[in-house]
């Protein structure tokens, strides 16, 4: 059965327009309430990003949360990664998160957290889906959901971070740029680098409900490699709007991508002998890491694009380790879930224990160029995915590339986009020929 609402990462939408408005968000309240309710779970935990229309969502669910009969406990701005820590800590039964990520702030959307601060399986969401079509029926005045607010969350979040690192860590002697994105990280990110000893410059730590993401984060990453160059920084590092994203800059700007940050991270454990198997990526991933994972003798398997495929994938193998190259990363030996900051400790305490530089520790790594171009779509993508003069013209890349790249077309499961990626030895006829397959999209999507 297909999710109706549901994507990869939870719903999400402009604000003002279907499924994101202040009813449509009552009832799913309402409806998520009845889901739990029936399980006996009656303790939900809301955090939100910065995003203005933050509060309308946020009431309009404690109000359908309570009209079910649930509890709910506010915990006000909290990175995505945060809610589901604290949904474990508070013995919650759930955790839900308003936001709508790396997106601007146009949009907004929510997504769940289980009991045990992972995402929420698919039966479960089809299960909070059918609900959404009966009727809304407000339980006994008696018996309505509580609210309450949180005060404490953030310091909380902040020392469980630090304590994903060993007690003796420290950060001392190092100087370094954090980009919030004016997100969910802003007063959060900072104190954490600085309590473990380092110096910290913060920019994107300024929100106004406004300029989530706008010119600065992991996806306009421009701010902090100019920065960390300007103050002669030794990195930087970049979050998304909600936290769960992570890139970094090396002290001449360059970026440092999410493959290579796994490539950190699982050649520091490899090393320590704290490996547990191998390395989860996705499509998308480089070739190059996945060779320069085949030096180390890594295992290296592909998931799916998203989260939480990469997360599935490692479960059903018993592994720890796994992320994106937009910089989704999890470390599930420290935390549940893909977190930003946690991953950005433990990469900073791979090159303390080495006493690398980061440009250093990526030199094991030749990636291949890659070029990635979305095309913008409302059509149905995967009537595009199948359309024959489409797979024809990825036969004809294919055969071109002669085994020395890949192509892969895909959807995007947060916004409406078609991304075609081609890689290959030569950038420049790597970018020609994504641009070509989506030209001949655009042309047919109409």
């Amino acid at each position: 059965m297909a999710r109706q609402y549901f994507g990869t990462d939870g719903i999400r939408g402009r604000v003002g327009e279907h499924p994101i408005t202040a009813d449509f968000i009552l009832k799913l309240g309402w409806a998520a309430g009845k889901v739990f309710a029936k399980q006996g779970k009656k303790r939900i935990l809301i955090g939100k990003d910065t995003r203005l229309s933050g509060y309308m969502l946020e009431s309009a669910l404690e109000a359908g949360l309570s009209a079910a009969g649930v509890d709910v406990y506010l915990l006000g701005p909290m990175p995505t990664p945060g809610i589901a820590y604290l949904t474990q800590t508070f013995h919650a039964d759930a955790g839900i998160v308003i936001s709508a990520s790396h997106n601007p702030f146009e949009d907004n959307g929510i997504k769940f957290f289980s009991c045990s601060g992972e995402k929420l399986p698919d039966e479960t969401e089809l299960e909070i889906e059918s609900w959404l079509d009966r009727p809304l029926e407000t339980v006994a005045p008696a018996l309505l959901g509580k609210a309450k607010r949180i005060d404490d969350a953030a310091g909380r979040y902040i020392e469980f971070c630090k304590n994903t690192l060993p007690f003796s860590a420290s950060l001392a002697g190092l100087k370094m740029v954090v980009d919030c994105a004016h997100g969910a990280t802003y007063h959060i990110a900072p104190e954490v680098f600085t309590e473990l000893g380092a110096e910290v410059i913060a920019i994107g730590a300024n929100p106004d409900g406004l300029n989530i993401n706008k010119e600065f984060g992991s996806t306009k990453p421009l701010a902090l490699q100019s920065k960390v160059v300007e103050v002669g920084a030794d990195l930087g590092v970049a979050f998304d709007g909600d936290g769960d994203r992570l890139i970094m800059a090396t002290q001449t700007g360059r970026l440092v991508d999410g493959d290579e940050l796994l490539y950190i991270l699982a050649r520091h454990l490899k090393e320590k002998g704290e490996l547990t198997g191998g390395v989860v990526g996705t499509l998308m991933t480089n070739l190059g890491i996945e060779l320069a994972f085949k030096e180390l003798d890594i295992p290296f398997v592909r998931a799916q694009v998203g989260d939480r495929y990469v997360m599935a994938e490692l479960q059903s193998r018993g592994w720890l380790l796994g992320g994106e190259g937009s910089g989704h990363l999890i470390c599930r030996q420290v935390q549940s879930t893909g977190d930003g900051i946690v991953a950005a400790l433990q990469v900073l305490h791979a090159l303390s224990v080495s006493d690398m530089q980061l440009d250093t520790y990526l030199q094991g790594i030749a990636k291949m160029p890659q070029a990635l171009v979305n095309v913008r779509t409302t059509a149905n993508k995967d009537a595009l995915l199948r359309h024959p003069q489409i797979m024809q013209k990825i036969t004809e890349v294919e055969e071109r590339l002669q085994g020395r790249g890949r192509v892969l077309l895909r959807p995007s499961g947060t916004e409406p986009l078609l991304r075609v990626m081609v890689e290959g030895e030569q950038e420049e006829e790597v970018q020609m020929l994504a641009e070509d397959i989506a030209e001949l999209v655009t042309q047919i999507a109409g």
